[in-house]
């Protein structure tokens, strides 16, 4: 019995420990969810304003930009940034989004150019019959996020300056009210003559209409950056704020396992206590009733010799 009471404290210890990680990694992941939806929120007003300007230069211009979608749409391979995780205990987050990519990729014609950001994704992607030809590190907060954009910009502007591949898409998971995420992609190049128009189309919001400086084209040029920096800014934000909500659920219930293991295992010690201090009173109280046999018996025999 006393070998079983240890065990269990030792469990019982152990769970504890485990508790006390679990909470840790709820409270560091809530706090990381806010300041990369903080982020995301933030660029709001500047993606507007990015959008009004390409807006300006497409009307002035009346013709796509030299980024738009050439004639032949089915020519030459596609290239991709999927967005996953470096750390695990979130769930299917890489499965989730490593399928959406290979499934949205086998659609367009050529051998997909995969660019992967975090260990766990390549992994998933690899498995799935899709190495990727590069992997990026995934930042650790959002002044680290500047970096690794500029890291894929240059690395995929240069595959598709050799003519690797003709389009560019995004993949990542989104944060979605009323549920965890959910996997989404953006086509990043060519640009999509229709979303060119309706930008084309969108009233400028003052009175007085825009001058375009530099004869347009550098302008343009410089707003076409802005653009491709904030979308991927904001899909690295949204994945990161998604993978830590992910993650904060996975903690969530793992909290609640181990309180019912806890539960479990402190019933399981009183019992073995109570049962424990049940024998040792059953042995006194065979010990008393033994002496006072043995005493009783000792006065009769007392009695009958005299």
């Amino acid at each position: 019995m006393s070998e079983s009471t240890a065990s269990l404290r030792k469990k019982i210890s152990g769970a504890g420990d485990l508790q006390s990680v679990v909470r840790t990694m709820k409270a560091v992941a809530a706090s990381s969810i806010g300041q990369y939806e903080r982020s995301v929120s933030a660029l709001s007003d500047y993606y507007r304003t990015v959008e009004l300007g390409l807006g300006a230069c497409f009307r002035k211009s009346g013709t796509e930009s030299s980024l738009a979608e050439p004639k032949q749409t089915a020519a030459g391979a596609t290239g991709a940034v999927v967005f996953g995780s470096d750390q695990g205990l979130v769930g299917q987050f890489n499965e989730e989004i490593a399928d959406y990519a290979v499934k949205t990729l086998a659609a367009f014609p050529g051998k997909p150019e995969v660019w992967a950001v975090g260990e766990r994704v390549h992994e998933r992607l690899a498995e799935a019959g899709l190495p990727p030809i590069g992997t990026f590190a995934l930042p650790n907060s959002v002044r680290a996020i500047v970096p690794l954009v500029g890291q894929i910009q240059i690395e995929s502007e240069a595959q598709r300056a050799k003519g690797d591949y003709a389009r560019l898409y995004l993949f990542h998971n989104r944060p979605k009210s009323g549920a965890l995420y959910e996997p989404v992609s953006q086509r990043l190049l060519p640009f999509d003559a229709a979303w060119q128009k309706g930008l084309a189309q969108v009233p400028w919001p003052g009175a007085n209409l825009p001058e375009i400086m530099s004869g347009g084209a550098a302008t343009l040029r410089g707003l076409i950056r802005e653009y491709l920096f904030i979308s991927l800014f904001r899909a690295c934000a949204e994945s990161l704020a998604s993978e830590n909500a992910s993650r904060l659920a996975a903690m969530q219930r793992a909290e609640k396992n181990i309180d019912e293991l806890l539960d479990d295992l402190n019933r399981t010690s009183h019992r073995l206590r109570q049962s424990g201090i049940d024998e040792e009173l059953s042995d006194v109280i065979s010990g008393f009733e033994a002496l006072s046999s043995n005493g009783h018996s000792h006065a009769a025999r007392q009695s009958g010799k005299s």
